[in-house]
């Protein structure tokens, strides 16, 4: 399945911001997706990701501030920022894969195009 990821801009800090994934070519709903961020000089991260049974995990940072859905008839998953810092500037992907939910770009073997997210102070 193909991915794109749209929604991101300029937000000011303490602000919202909800991310969306849109898929296409297979079959969506019988993937997990993953969100991962990467910042201006750093390692691509893993944010959080949800699983076909629409279980969610997150990384330690994200947790409480990020929140990750899918509306499967849509074939669109979503990241909801909250209370958006400065650190949270960054590039922002979704990716999929068969099975348990990906937590390291290695998981997977193709990327869409991002969408950047610009958190001002």
């Amino acid at each position: 399945v193909q991915l794109q990821a749209s929604g991101g801009g300029l937000v000011q800090a303490g602000g919202s911001l909800t991310l969306a994934c849109v898929g296409s070519g297979g079959s969506f709903s019988d993937h997990s997706i993953s969100w991962f961020r990467r910042a201006p000089g750093k390692e691509r991260e893993f944010d959080g990701g949800i699983s076909f049974r629409s279980g969610t995990y997150y990384k330690d940072f994200a947790k409480g501030r990020f929140t990750v859905s899918r509306d499967d008839p849509k074939n669109t998953a979503y990241l909801q920022i909250h209370s958006l810092k400065p650190e949270d500037t960054a590039v922002y992907t979704c990716a999929a894969r068969m099975g348990s939910i990906g937590t390291v770009p290695q998981d997977f073997n193709s990327w869409g195009q991002g969408t950047l997210v610009t958190v001002s102070s």
